[in-house]
């Protein structure tokens, strides 16, 4: 890994999965953060700030605690206030409140190496291209639609319709998924329908079908 590419490798992995939910705040998960780090900077380092002894400073204002995290030689910390689930200070922080803190205050001081900074930048979530549907999709589809066409004795357009499909190229993969899902069970439905009836009336399973 090359120096002056750590930080660009960080900030564009996206966290979106990641976020975890308190109150009305979104937070990083710090053991996640620190895995993610780890993964693309393997001799980074943090370190826990102590003041006369302890981890967490107090002062006229409020509690602060203060984490510094190295990546290859770059040390950069971050100082962060001892908070509640709503943000709000806390006026007699016990030693859950400070370890909470400094969790929080870890992912804040990676995220100044990169990972993640978007979401304390206030910027929106980065954008990830919709995946496109496969060759492979779009024939096990077409395959599908053929066979219920057949099966139902109607013209593919009307499967079609059925499916909600008007150009199978413009399906997403997700889409051609569940519509390949769905297609697949109406078809095994179809085939199951027409065995009953050839079974119970053979002579009167042609036009049965044509009906169904």
């Amino acid at each position: 890994m090359k120096t002056e590419n750590y930080f660009t490798t960080l900030s564009q992995i996206d966290c979106t999965e990641h976020l975890e939910k308190k109150g009305k705040f979104s937070y990083l998960s710090w053991a996640w953060a620190v895995k993610r780090l780890r993964e693309v900077a393997p001799t980074a380092t943090w370190h826990v700030k102590r003041f006369d002894g302890v981890p967490y400073l107090k002062t006229d204002c409020g509690f602060f605690v203060e984490v510094e995290v190295t990546v290859q030689g770059l040390p950069l910390s971050q100082i962060h206030p001892i908070l509640n689930n709503q943000n709000k200070p806390i006026a007699e922080p016990n030693s859950f409140d400070i370890n909470t803190s400094i969790q929080r205050c870890l992912v804040k001081a990676i995220a100044l190496h990169g990972l993640g900074l978007y979401i304390y930048a206030g910027e929106d979530l980065p954008e990830v291209p919709e995946k496109q549907i496969s060759p492979q999709q779009i024939g096990a589809i077409k395959v599908n639609i053929k066979k219920l066409a057949t099966l139902r004795k109607v013209d593919e357009d009307t499967i079609k319709a059925h499916l909600s499909i008007s150009d199978i190229k413009e399906l997403t993969y997700t889409q051609a998924e569940n519509i390949l899902k769905k297609s697949s069970k109406w078809v095994v439905t179809a085939q199951k329908e027409q065995e009953v009836l050839s079974e119970t009336n053979p002579a009167s399973a042609h036009s049965s079908v044509e009906s169904a």
